[in-house]
């Protein structure tokens, strides 16, 4: 370990039931047989599903036994990596959901610890003690939910739904948290009694292929044929109609901090996240819900969507620029018989979406890469990349300033 600083890195699939059927295996060159649906591949050293290094040995093994490898800075700040790095593929909606601040997590994580709730319960809320700040890179179109309409906005979509004029009184001149406790807290036979009428209207010109996916009536009918069971609607639906629709392009990314409501819709991308799992749930979901937790973290304000675009650093190189001081992700583009020389300044971790390209640290063999293969870039780790016919890679780091 002390010669090499640079190795092969191996993540873990996780097998949630929104995830699709052949993106990932695709990626990752694996077969997929029994039909498992693959929606997330993780790379990082969280407790819960670390990555594995060439010979075995797991990240988040080596990163406790070693956080010198972290470099001085981050280790001092985090005493861990402080990122988790993933490809997801949403096949179906994922559940409306927000992430708690650090030290709401920190509460929240500890008050379940005492109440004796096992960290693989299925009413746990707090997996860790972390925050979930995220930022994702579209691979390809991509639509979610993020954040609370603004004022204009809400009042247009409520009069323009007739089954939620209901609500316009309750939101009035922009009272976010009594529109969202409204709907949130309400008995489920009232919430069946105003949201039938919509789901009957919507579900016949969903299944005629009559809406498009720029529609909210699009995601709420498909939310009502995914989620609702027997004789309950999800609530979950009144947010597709609260929340921002957005439609993002290839390359282009956001960012959720904490307290933001969202939900990705459908797409594949690139996430790169504080290092945690910690999700609480409002709906569109088989999963946990706890919505008097859920509303102590929600940001009761407007949010205007805002797509960001990777800044170049050099011609090879360039950073999605967030506000997290845990994670910055990078992507690399590499065009045929290209060399790019890069120097890490903590713990990296590259992952190959497209093309091919071999790493070199110094003299010691190149380590061949293709298309899902990832590396670990130890701190100090001088790496040459060479591609034969181009890639594109995406890069897991620490801003400099951390």
């Amino acid at each position: 370990m002390e010669q090499n600083k640079v190795f092969a890195l191996e993540g873990k699939v996780q097998h949630y039931q929104w995830g699709g059927f052949t993106f990932l295996p695709e990626l990752l060159s694996t077969e997929n047989a029994h039909r498992q649906p693959f929606a997330e591949y993780w790379l990082g050293a969280h407790a819960q599903a670390p990555a594995v290094i060439s010979g075995g040995t797991d990240l988040f093994r080596l990163l406790t036994d070693n956080p010198s490898l972290l470099g001085h800075a981050v280790a001092s700040q985090f005493g861990r990596l402080p990122y988790l790095l993933k490809i997801l593929d949403v096949k179906d909606m994922l559940s409306i959901q927000l992430h708690p601040t650090r030290p709401e997590a920190i509460k929240g994580f500890a008050a379940e610890n005492q109440a004796g709730i096992p960290l693989n319960a299925a009413n746990r809320n707090y997996k860790d003690d972390n925050h979930k700040p995220e930022i994702m890179a579209a691979l390809g179109d991509f639509y979610l939910l993020h954040g609370f309409r603004p004022v204009y906005a809400m009042k247009q979509i409520l009069q323009a739904v007739p089954e939620l004029h209901f609500l316009l009184p309750v939101f009035g001149e922009g009272n976010y948290r009594r529109l969202y406790a409204t709907v949130m807290e309400m008995p489920a036979a009232a919430v069946k009694e105003h949201l039938q009428p919509l789901l009957d209207r919507i579900i016949p010109l969903y299944n005629n292929n009559e809406l498009s996916k720029d529609n909210p009536d699009f995601w709420a009918a498909r939310a009502a044929l995914t989620f609702n069971q027997a004789d309950q609607i999800d609530r979950g639906i009144f947010s597709v109609y609260l929340l921002n629709l957005v439609y993002l392009k290839k390359g282009e990314g956001i960012f959720q901090d904490a307290g933001i409501l969202h939900a990705y819709l459908e797409g594949q991308n690139v996430e790169l996240m504080a290092n945690s799992d910690n999700v609480l749930r409002g709906g569109l979901t088989p999963k946990h819900i706890d919505v008097p937790e859920l509303m102590k973290h929600v940001r009761f304000e407007p949010v205007i969507p805002a797509a960001l675009v990777a800044t170049k650093l050099n011609a090879h190189e360039a950073a999605y620029i967030t506000p997290a001081p845990d994670f910055e992700l990078h992507r690399i583009q590499l065009g045929a018989a290209d060399s790019y020389q890069m120097t890490a300044k903590t713990t990296d971790i590259l992952v190959v979406l497209n093309g091919d390209l071999v790493a070199t640290e110094g003299n010691l063999p190149g380590i061949e890469c293709t298309r899902g293969d990832s590396l670990l870039l130890l701190n100090g780790a001088d790496l040459n990349l060479q591609s034969a016919e181009g890639a594109l890679v995406f890069k897991a780091t620490v801003p400099a300033s951390a």
